[in-house]
């Protein structure tokens, strides 16, 4: 096989390894539509045409195969440089940046076809391609020093040396010289350019998306604390308003001897007060959380005839309102989900204090229930106020049978 069916299969080769990271490029941008993929897909894509053309220089000696690569070439080097600068600074498309594509394809016709000295379009090429991935590799250093990252430093030096790399076009490849020797160099710094690209975007993306889930854990934090401030307002309505009215009709007819109206009055009265319980006790704000759970559990025991045992110490150390609330919530609405769907005869309740923190675990008797379990707003809504609070919630079968749930809350941050 003579040297140059050896050139122009590397040349495949590495045309081959190019237009697949193209493609890769074309995939991230149809799924994401970001602009930067679609630049990077556009370079990678000419990048492969640029091996295209400077293979069919080397095989007809043509000037018009050497004009298209130097031209290609060019537009190449602009197009990652664009897509450097969209990904790291924001960089916006305008109509005037489609210009700059035509600077290098105006000067490859002028060293090629007016000035035909090959130092002179060997070095000039070499300089703007320098210049270009050079600026590219600034890019990334810059990029790098707001957002540390491997990524970034491996992508600021391949493009650093790439840029250098471009410079031996004039001395030790000329008019397609010294191919192999560019092949072998150029793949390992697409390779390079590729691989930190990549991890480059999924770390960015990685990033946004925490930023996004720190952003959605303190709107919960916020929605929750409205809530409950509405949840007491809404109680304390009931209570002040509602509730004395009804007291003040029952008095009324029990002074005229109504006894029937009366006890319908005292049902309603009854009725007020449970609900203005359950938005938001008082109990929970005079006395604090244990005498709440106490008055909980009793009173779950009196509505369901369910028996429940509440094991928890004499006291505890004193809790963060947030805190102090979520607890009260989670037993609240495991209570109400054992009175609805377990069947159970025996739940019991268990808050111990851990580490500064508190750990709270309730177990029934009742059906076995799917681990984990169907998702529905009651236990989202548990989950979310303990996570919220950097505590965890985890549901597993209950021992012979039934249902566990356990929660831990950290010492207050």
């Amino acid at each position: 096989m003579d040297r140059q069916t050896v050139e122009l299969s590397a040349l495949g080769f590495q045309a081959a390894v190019t237009a697949l990271l193209a493609a890769v490029y074309v995939g991230l941008w149809k799924s994401q539509r970001r602009l930067w993929f679609a630049a990077w897909a556009a370079g990678w894509t000419l990048y492969a045409v640029r091996l295209v053309l400077i293979s069919a220089f080397i095989l007809e000696r043509r000037d018009v195969w050497l004009f298209a690569h130097q031209a290609v070439t060019g537009v190449t080097a602009l197009l990652l440089l664009a897509a450097a600068l969209q990904f790291s600074q924001g960089l916006r498309w305008r109509r005037w940046h489609a210009a700059l594509g035509l600077l290098p394809v105006a000067w490859a016709a002028v060293a090629i076809y007016v000035i035909r000295d090959p130092a002179v379009t060997g070095l000039s090429a070499a300089a703007f391609l320098s210049a270009v991935t050079l600026w590219t590799g600034v890019v990334f250093w810059k990029h790098r020093r707001r957002s540390p990252s491997a990524s970034a430093t491996a992508l600021a030096v391949t493009f650093t040396l790439w840029g250098l790399h471009h410079l031996d076009y004039p001395l030790l490849r000329p008019y397609g010289s010294g191919v192999l020797y560019g092949v072998f160099a150029d793949i390992l710094l697409i390779t390079a350019a590729a691989i930190g690209t990549l991890f480059l975007v999924l770390g960015d993306g990685r990033r946004a998306l925490e930023a996004r889930r720190a952003e959605l854990e303190q709107l919960t934090g916020l929605l929750l604390r409205a809530q409950e401030e509405e949840r007491r307002r809404i109680a304390r309505e009931l209570h002040d308003e509602a509730g004395q009215v009804l007291t003040a009709v029952k008095i009324e007819l029990d002074l005229e001897g109504r006894a029937e109206a009366s006890r319908m009055v005292a049902r309603a009265l009854d009725q007020v007060r449970d609900l203005s319980n359950l938005l938001r006790p008082s109990v929970l704000d005079d006395l604090g959380l244990l005498p709440a759970l106490r008055a909980l559990v009793e009173d779950f025991r009196r509505r369901t005839r369910i028996d429940v045992s509440f094991d928890a110490p004499e006291r505890i150390d004193p809790l963060p309102p947030d805190q102090e609330v979520a607890i009260y919530r989670v037993v609240q609405e495991a209570l109400t989900n054992v009175a609805r769907h377990s069947g159970a005869r025996a739940v019991s309740v268990s808050l111990r204090g851990c580490d500064g923190g508190v750990a709270l675990a309730i177990e029934d008797d009742g059906r076995a229930l799917d681990v984990p379990p169907e998702p529905h707003l009651g236990l989202l809504g548990m989950r979310e106020r303990v996570h919220a609070l950097g505590g965890t919630l985890a549901f597993s079968a209950a021992r012979g049978a039934g249902f566990r749930i356990e929660a831990s809350l950290p010492a207050a941050r």
